[in-house]
């Protein structure tokens, strides 16, 4: 997933929301480490049966976040943002109105992804399916070894945005990963298959595997897969 090629565009100026008046998608090849992971906060799973199926907002976050497939890094206001899984997932919301970032809970050890997870337990509500809807948010645990200690014990180590589901219970979402911003899938049905016999992906490979790495260790997105959230009235 490493990035070997150098190009350039320049995506559509949109007009963004309150403080954000655009976001300018510069294309170039870069490498970059994985995103970090957290220690977890006890998972709420109220509020799951009150999700909504994609409005027009949601359905506006996704266009925005399709449109950044591809792209390797990502520029705000004239501004770089952090280029990882939560700065990019951030950017698509801000983009939008929404900071994900922004809650009451104050957590100076915090990373990205461990502060979109507090946002949605405050603004939103956390599932695990089965059904998701576009413009919902997927995180994984054990994506990388965030604490270096050659263990499969790394919660909340990225983020992304659902895209769509199919109608196998495949779901497509948007994330960063090592080279650029990428469309990936996952089927939780079947989390331990990478491709079906007629080639059909089902779960692609999310961490890259290492000589080191525990028996225990998972790589594919189903194997991997932490939660959903919804952000409730966007």
């Amino acid at each position: 997933m490493m990035a070997d090629t150098h190009r350039s565009m320049r995506a559509e100026t949109i007009a963004g929301q309150a403080t954000i008046s655009r976001l300018v998608f510069l294309v170039v090849a870069i490498t970059v480490a994985g995103c970090a992971g957290g220690q977890p906060i006890p998972t709420d799973k109220q509020g799951c049966c009150q999700r909504e199926e994609a409005g027009p907002h949601r359905a506006a976050i996704v266009r925005t976040a399709t449109q950044l497939i591809g792209a390797s890094t990502i520029q705000m206001n004239g501004l770089p943002i952090a280029y990882d899984c939560a700065g990019v997932t951030r950017a698509i919301f801000l983009k939008h109105g929404i900071d994900l970032y922004d809650s009451s809970i104050h957590d100076p050890n915090a990373n990205g992804v461990r502060l979109i997870d507090a946002h949605v337990r405050q603004y939103g509500a956390l599932h695990r399916g089965p059904l998701v809807y576009p413009g919902d948010l997927v995180f994984f645990n054990n994506t990388w070894d965030s604490n270096g200690d050659g263990r499969a014990n790394d919660p909340l180590t990225h983020v992304g945005i659902v895209e769509r589901q199919e109608p196998d219970g495949t779901i497509l979402f948007i994330s960063r990963v090592a080279g650029a911003v990428e469309r990936y899938r996952m089927n939780l049905a079947l989390p331990h298959v990478h491709t079906t016999a007629d080639g059909k992906i089902l779960n692609d490979y999310l961490r890259r595997k290492d000589a080191i790495d525990p028996a225990n260790t998972g790589y594919l997105t189903g194997e991997l897969f932490a939660q959903f959230a919804t952000r409730v009235g966007r």
